[in-house]
Order: C-alpha cells, then sequence, then structure tokens
C-alpha cells in the first residue's frame, strides 16, 4: 500500500495531466456530433477486432454445435430454392452475395458479439463498408429477424438487436392483412410485443407473426415467432400481443444481411426534398 501511495506522489503530475485530458476529450466527445460520430466508428473498429478474436477461439471449441445448425439451415434452402416459385429465376449466385426477385441483395456475415441482458442489446458482426454494407439495413438468420444495422466500419457493422427497447419493426399478423409495431419490453430474451393491433384483427395464440409490407428495410413475410398471450389496451381499440421469438436470441452465429435495392429511391418519394 505504501508503495502505491509513493508512486502517486512521485507521479502527481503526471497523473493530474491524464486525468484532465481524459475529461476534456470526453467533454469534446459528448459535445460535438462530428467527434462523437468518429468515436463512435474507431472504437466498433477497435472493439470488432477483439470480439473477432475472441469469437475465434470460442467457434474453436463449438465447432460441432455449429456445425449442426449450418447443416440445417444449408438444407433449409436447398428445400426453398427447389420449392421456389418459377417467376423467379434461379441462378448460379450463391446465398453469400445472392439477388432475390431482382430487390433485395443478400450477403452472409458472422456474429462476432452478442449481448442480450441488458435493455439495450446490440450485436457485431464481421462486414462493414467495405463489403457495401451501411445503416439501417435488415439482419435475419434462416429462422427470423434479428435486427437493423445502425453502425458500420470498414471491417464491420454493429446491429441493434430486435430485443433492444429502441427497435421499432413493421410486423403483421401472416394469417391476415392487420399491421402493428414490434417492440420490446426489455424483459424476456425468448418474448416480444406487437401492439397497435386492431380490435377487430382474428388473433388466436399459436399464430405466426411476420414482417410486414410496411417498410423498405424488411422484405414481407419474414418469420419473427408466435403468440403466447394477448391483450387489449386500456383503450379498448387495440391489442398488445407477446410472442415468442422464433430465434435463439442467446445462440446467434451466421446471419444474413439484406438490402432493398429500391430503398432510396422508396425514401426519395416520400419523403422529398424540399425545394
Amino acid at each position: 500500500m505504501q508503495q502505491i501511495i509513493n508512486f502517486v506522489i512521485r507521479n502527481k503530475t503526471f497523473l493530474l495531466f491524464l486525468l484532465l485530458f481524459v475529461i476534456s476529450l470526453t467533454f469534446t466527445i459528448q459535445s460535438h456530433s462530428y467527434h462523437k460520430s468518429k468515436f463512435i466508428t474507431s472504437s466498433n473498429f477497435l472493439t470488432g477486432g477483439i470480439y473477432e478474436s475472441a469469437s475465434n477461439v470460442s467457434d474453436y471449441f463449438d465447432l460441432i454445435e455449429q456445425n449442426n445448425i449450418l447443416l440445417e439451415e444449408n438444407n433449409r434452402l436447398r428445400s426453398e430454392i427447389l420449392n421456389v416459385s418459377d417467376s423467379i429465376p434461379i441462378t448460379e449466385a450463391t446465398i453469400d452475395t445472392a439477388i432475390y426477385n431482382g430487390r433485395y441483395k443478400i450477403r452472409s456475415a458472422k456474429v462476432i458479439n452478442n449481448n442480450y441482458s441488458s435493455s439495450k442489446n446490440y450485436l457485431t458482426i464481421n462486414k462493414g463498408t467495405k463489403e457495401d454494407l451501411k445503416e439501417d439495413l435488415a439482419v435475419i438468420t434462416s429462422k427470423g429477424v434479428v435486427g437493423i444495422i445502425d453502425n458500420t466500419s470498414g471491417r464491420f457493422a454493429r446491429v441493434l438487436s430486435i430485443l433492444n427497447t429502441k427497435s421499432r419493426i413493421n410486423a403483421q399478423l401472416k394469417a391476415s392483412n392487420h399491421i402493428g409495431s414490434l417492440i420490446w419490453d426489455g424483459r424476456s430474451s425468448s418474448e416480444v410485443q406487437l401492439i397497435d393491433i386492431s380490435k377487430f384483427a382474428p388473433i388466436r395464440e399459436g399464430d405466426t407473426i411476420v414482417t410486414g409490407g410496411q417498410s423498405s428495410i424488411f422484405p414481407q413475410g419474414i418469420p419473427i415467432g408466435t403468440i403466447n398471450s394477448f391483450r387489449l389496451d386500456v383503450s379498448g381499440d387495440t391489442y398488445t400481443v407477446d410472442l415468442k421469438l422464433f430465434n435463439d436470441m442467446s445462440n446467434l452465429s451466421h446471419v444474413y444481411v439484406i438490402e432493398n435495392l429500391d430503398a432510396e429511391e422508396i425514401e426519395l418519394l416520400e419523403n422529398p426534398i424540399d425545394e
């Protein structure tokens, strides 16, 4: 203990300078949006490298389980390709860079960090702007929705998880056209909520919820989960629905990033620039 005190006394000038430097740097980043953006991007790059290294070690001890998951996923994808509508041309392009129905470009990526136990959860994937990834791209697995990219660096991207209290995703009842907003109440990592569903909607426990057609981010019909329970809101006009996710959000390895090639045109049409 005495050695620590002596060290502090001998280096008090340098330690004071270091403390003031950190405080001033923090204030600069917090008070200027440009500096904050650059800091987040740099942090994403640095932490991405750390997460990737840790993920590689973890994957080495988890090869059998992950191979089984990939085999199941590949079998499902082959089945979908064989049963796809004749109106959709099948090319030799792989799922890694596939163009689906001329509207969506699909890229595969690997999850190298995954948070699911806090109120604002994010994932990090091992692809970024070098692979033309950008903000507001959908992220899914073969089982269902994962989240939306909200930040990128050269080699990595951060994904706003469906298990994030800031998440808002357009969704609908698969059996009808009744649309609502998918949110998370921050409680269970296996359950999310669908709100603003009309009281006239035909709802039953066990019904499937999928992505709706009111968003330029997700294609319509991507699976999300099944209804556990539902209740009328205080107003009596809408339902709040609790649904169990198809994805096990605590066990994600490989994902697909979906880009709507028409998104910019849709955005420009819906939000024209004032002349």
